[in-house]
């Protein structure tokens, strides 16, 4: 299992909401640079990004900080928000981003998906985020009427390698991931599911683990000191 500290890029700030919600916001640092070279440090082997400010206006926003945290880093970055054509995926993987997350594209327009992973391959995962078993679009402020369990059967038939799900209502409320639904994605896909939304103890990494989780994200539960990434890197990427 691999581990991915996430560092939610804002206003240039390194910030985490709650239940993705904009106006529930907490900055936990002015520089995301630092905070990447910092999880590099504690045994991070792949970086978890989002430029919020991407994901609600559908443009690349902070592209520059994250230029700089791939020249800085040198290890694996993944990267969403706001990447909805075939020009924004190019322009992410020019500056160096290991997989690129497509998120309201998988519901809008699949046809770029199917196109990206002809073009780029395995650089492609789909973020499918949902709330009560809707999946979310447009920056999590829209939700749309698409299950996400078929959503995710879609992305498979689609070529689609990796699939990044999220429980929105476990966002940032350090109460533990949707382990119940992870499992059922796992299950009905057979191909990467990298769980995220909530993960705030060696636990919860645990039980993602027993459902078949190919990764986790932690977000808040790292910035609040909750949970160790040296020790949790040690344990679960090294056993």
């Amino acid at each position: 299992m691999r581990i991915y500290p996430a560092i939610d890029i804002k206003n240039g700030q390194c910030v985490r909401l709650k239940q993705g919600r904009f106006d529930d916001m907490t900055v936990y640092g002015s520089d995301p640079v630092a905070m990447a070279k910092k999880f590099v440090s504690m045994g991070a082997s792949y970086l978890h990004i989002v430029d919020l400010d991407g994901a609600r206006m559908g443009a690349g926003y902070n592209s520059g900080i994250i230029s700089r945290i791939i020249e800085s880093c040198k290890i694996p970055v993944q990267t969403g928000g706001g990447i909805r054509t075939m020009r924004d995926i190019e322009d992410r993987i020019s500056i160096g981003v290991s997989r690129v997350i497509l998120g309201t594209a998988a519901v809008s327009n699949p046809e770029i998906i199917k196109e990206a992973v002809k073009v780029y391959g395995d650089k492609i995962a789909v973020g499918i985020d949902a709330i009560n078993g809707r999946v979310a679009i447009h920056g999590w402020e829209k939700v749309s009427n698409v299950s996400a369990i078929d959503l995710c059967k879609n992305m498979k038939e689609l070529g689609v390698k990796t699939i990044i799900y999220t429980d929105i209502s476990k966002d940032g409320m350090m109460i533990g991931p949707n382990i119940e639904g992870t499992k059922e994605i796992v299950e009905a896909t057979g191909i990467d599911i990298i769980a995220s939304g909530g993960v705030s103890s060696v636990l919860d990494i645990e039980k993602a683990d027993e459902a078949g989780a190919h990764g986790v994200i932690i977000g808040k539960a790292l910035y609040q000191g909750s949970i160790n990434l040296t020790e949790v890197v040690n344990r679960f990427e090294k056993k």
